[in-house]
């Protein structure tokens, strides 16, 4: 009763909160977690709000639960709110009270950290004073040991080098008491047993110390050896072993230890046993340590073996063993490359070299991997590695490269000798290129450039592997032969066209005339000559190619078929020329690298340069240059009919010859030669002399055709009629066919010489020409137009003849220095032309400045005999202009 009259107002939250549960209740109350009141969308208000809601309908829901028969009194009954009041009430005050604790709390803990950093300062403080005083005190002691003012000098130093030394004192009494052990065991009971247990027990150190307390006790026994000594006592056993290399090892335990018997052999023989025994032993367990990569272990045999031979035994079973020289070993006799394409290339002058031979090349790469990955290992197993690299390297060149090399050099000498030297050079630029890559590499200094010993040791090797190839002159004998071959081959139709025509005997006034009377053997002459020659059957094919023999020429009957050769053959060729120019650049690029150096140079430019002027120079330039002076010599001598003057378009082709020629000389080979003063100076002299010899055949050449062209242009003078001039029929005459026949035949004849010297030559050379046969007609016309008697009509046709000839002249593109001789010839043909009066009038200022133009340089007497033939040279005016001239 009590619980049920009481009221809202007065119940409490335990009292609301003591109720049991319901299933309503339980179901409907939430659940709260601290995340739900530490949100940041957490508002107090709607906190509450929700409560009320939730609580409103379970309240409502207990009332229609406890009083079924009042449900509609309940349900209108309003939310009461003030339980729920009394409870945030109570929650705010026990809040309060835990703020209020925590306060307290951290005011405490603040305190507690204040008096925490202050006894922290002063620490610091403390330990910043000891360490100044610390500080002080060490400089203090460095100044005393330092010697500063005189005072303790370098004693601590001369302290440390006084126990190094007592320590060294003590090691050597060591040493030298066990070896005294060692020795009188040995001596008194011929056992090494004391020196055994060290060699097992001693590790590595304990092996090299061994191996030298051994050696020692060996130069003992053989300083006290009686037999040595030269004392008469009697040997007890006269074997006697060298280095203990070989020995007999029957005094060996089962278990590998070494102990004599006494009495039975010499300590100087047991001894060398025992080294012999100790070092078959390292060597044994070095290779066991090896097949494992136990790079430690081997390291510490290396070290031991040290002593025995300077470590060869050691070195020579690591190589000798090496999986590489053990392979490469079953493939000597491999074959070389079988393409025949690229044997065909080394041998084809005309066709760029394919460079290294593959199975080389695959060798090479192969030797650079395997050098580079052993060297890691030489340098972990060897403490010596820098020998032992090297002596790996030498047995790699000297046995491998070297072998290898041989084969494909032999190969490709069997096939030419250009083939031989394609290969060298594509050989050895592909290993230098090795030593290169190698160097930069480092090998056992890696990442870092290789030392001074490895480099030096890499290019000994590079060198050795081709001086065979380039002992004494032997290369530049090989290059110059190639080089020989060639241009013989290139040349062959060439020279043998012009040696048949230096033996005919035929009269004749044209150039290069197409001969068929080739000897039948000649062909056979060739062939037997090559055959006779020391040439591999590969340069005999190329030679015959060169010559352009064909295979089936070759293959045909002797004397059933011979060689064609056509004026064509017999010309100068500019790709013949860049050929042979190429080829020789060719060899002096391969000599260059190839060459012992820049001393031999010099030398090897000198023979070049021989060769080049003895075959394109001479062989080829010369004797064109020699035919054309033929030609030109039978054309001069040739006076029944017109010259054949076409030689001269060959010309230009000897020109350019001899420009490349002088170009390659002064840009390619003379600067070669600048190490050497005396033999650039001799280079210089006989370049100098050799193109003076061609010019001075050139201009003979030219001075020749131009006398044959002036002594053609007189002959064709001379046939001028004298009526040309004195027409009888003035009627029957056309102005627009005035022109003399001799005039058309004259003008012909040099226009199209002139026109096949302007294909020929150009620059001064043309315009030298031009103006030596322009002088030349024109003076073979002023004397022509003194011998002819001249009508008044004919006036007009000589007029028309030198206008002609002026046009001529005026295509020629001649000096400005020789348009007076036009204007000359101009006033000549006015004067057969215009009247007595004014022809007076015209010469009366001849030969003075105020006749201007090119009278004023003409005497008046050069002009009488023009005016004495003119037709009306007897007429009163006529004779008063003789008067005046």
């Amino acid at each position: 009763m009590s619980l049920r009259a009481q009221n809202a107002d007065t119940a409490s939250i335990l009292s609301y909160q003591s109720r049991a549960p319901t299933v309503s209740t339980t179901r409907n109350t939430p659940i709260f977690t601290l995340e739900s009141f530490s949100s940041k969308d957490f508002i107090v208000r709607d906190f509450v709000e929700g409560l009320s809601e939730t609580a409103h309908p379970t309240r409502r829901s207990a009332g229609s639960s406890a009083n079924t028969g009042t449900g509609q009194a309940a349900a209108s009954q309003a939310f009461d709110p003030k339980p729920l009041i009394r409870t945030f009430e109570h929650a705010l005050s026990r809040l309060k009270t835990l703020s209020e604790d925590l306060e307290v709390r951290e005011n405490e803990l603040s305190g507690s950290v204040r008096r925490a950093e202050g006894q922290h300062n002063a620490n610091i403080k403390s330990r910043e004073r000891e360490l100044e005083k610390a500080i002080a005190n060490f400089h203090r002691l460095e100044r005393t040991l330092d010697g500063d003012g005189g005072v303790g000098g370098n004693a601590a130093m001369r302290i440390g080098e006084r126990l190094e030394e007592l320590d060294k004192q003590r090691q050597r009494a060591q040493d030298a008491k066990f070896i005294l052990q060692c020795w009188l065991e040995v001596s008194e009971r011929g056992d090494l047993s004391t020196l055994e247990d060290a060699r097992k027990l001693g590790g590595g150190d304990g092996k090299v110390r061994c191996a030298h307390i051994a050696r020692q006790l060996l130069r003992i026994s053989q300083r006290l050896d009686p037999g040595t000594n030269g004392h008469s006592a009697p040997q007890t056993n006269g074997v006697h072993f060298a280095n203990g290399v070989n020995g007999d090892h029957d005094d060996h335990s089962p278990n590998n230890s070494f102990r004599g018997k006494k009495g039975g052999k010499q300590p100087r023989e047991i001894i060398e046993k025992f080294l012999e025994m100790l070092e078959k032993d390292l060597l044994k367990s070095f290779d066991d340590f090896y097949r494992r990569k136990n790079f430690d272990g081997m390291r510490e045999c290396a070290t031991a073996l040290r002593d025995f031979s300077d470590g060869n035994s050691v070195v020579s079973l690591f190589v000798n063993q090496h999986e590489f020289f053990i392979d490469r070993a079953q493939l000597v006799t491999e074959d070389l490359a079988t393409d025949t394409d690229i044997w065909d290339r080394l041998a084809d002058p005309d066709t760029e070299p394919p460079g290294v031979e593959p199975s080389l090349q695959a060798l090479i790469d192969e030797v650079k991997m395997v050098t580079q990955e052993e060297s890691y290992i030489l340098k972990r197993a060897f403490p010596y590695y820098e020998e032992v690299l090297a002596r790996f390297t030498q047995r790699v060149f000297q046995q491998s490269l070297q072998q290898r090399l041989e084969l494909v050099l032999n190969k490709a000498d069997d096939i030419s000798s250009l083939a031989f030297l394609r290969s060298l050079q594509a050989s050895r630029s592909y290993i230098a290129t090795l030593i290169e890559d190698l160097k930069a590499h480092g090998l056992t200094e890696h990442p870092e450039p290789a030392s001074s010993m490895i480099a030096a040791v890499l290019d000994q090797q590079l060198d050795e592997l081709f001086v065979p190839y380039f002992t004494g002159s032997s290369y530049i004998e090989r290059e110059k032969r190639n080089l020989g071959e060639l241009f013989e081959g290139l040349l062959f139709k060439f020279t043998m066209y012009h040696s048949r025509r230096r033996k005919m005997n035929v009269q004749t006034n044209t150039y290069l005339a197409r001969v068929k009377e080739l000897g039948s053997n000649v062909r056979e002459n060739y062939y037997e000559r090559l055959n006779h020659m020391d040439l591999p059957a590969g340069q005999k094919t190329i030679m015959l190619r060169l010559a352009g023999l064909h295979d089936k020429e070759q293959s045909s009957a002797a004397g059933q078929r011979e060689i064609e050769v056509t004026e064509e053959d017999g010309q100068l060729s500019l790709p013949f020329t860049k050929r042979m120019l190429k080829w020789l650049a060719e060899g002096v690029g391969r000599g260059l690298e190839l060459a012992g150096g820049a001393n031999e140079t010099p030398r090897e430019v000198r023979e070049l340069l021989q060769l080049l002027i003895a075959n394109m120079g001479e062989i080829y330039l010369e004797t064109a240059l020699d035919a054309m002076n033929d030609a030109a010599s039978a054309a001069e001598s040739n006076t029944r009919s017109e010259p054949d003057l076409n030689y001269i378009a060959d010309l230009r082709n000897a020109i350019s010859i001899l420009h490349l020629m002088l170009t390659t000389i002064h840009l390619l080979l003379l600067p070669l030669a600048s190490s050497n003063l005396t033999i650039r100076r001799d280079l210089e002299k006989q370049t100098t002399t050799f193109i003076e010899r061609m010019e001075s055949k050139i201009n003979t050449i030219l001075t020749k055709t131009i006398d044959t062209a002036l002594a053609w242009t007189s002959r064709l003078l001379s046939q001028q009629k004298k009526t040309d001039f004195r027409p009888k029929d003035d009627a029957s005459l056309q102005l627009d066919s005035l022109n003399t026949s001799t005039c058309q035949n004259i003008y012909t004849f040099l226009s199209r010489l002139h026109a096949r010297a302007r294909t020929a030559l150009y620059g001064p050379v043309l315009e030298s020409f031009s103006l030596e046969l322009a002088i030349g007609v024109r003076t073979l016309l002023l004397t022509h137009f003194k011998s002819y008697q001249v009508s008044l009509t004919g006036g007009l046709i000589v007029s028309k003849d030198i206008t002609r000839y002026i046009e001529l002249f005026k295509a020629w593109d001649l000096p400005v220095s020789f348009e007076p001789s036009l204007e000359v010839l101009t006033e000549i043909a006015s004067i057969f032309v215009i009247g007595p009066e004014a022809l007076r009038d015209r010469l009366r200022n001849v030969g003075l400045a105020a006749a201007g133009g090119a009278l004023a340089s003409v005497e008046k007497t050069d002009l009488r005999p023009y005016v004495l033939r003119r037709e009306d040279s007897g007429s009163v005016g006529v004779q008063a202009v003789l008067s005046v001239l």
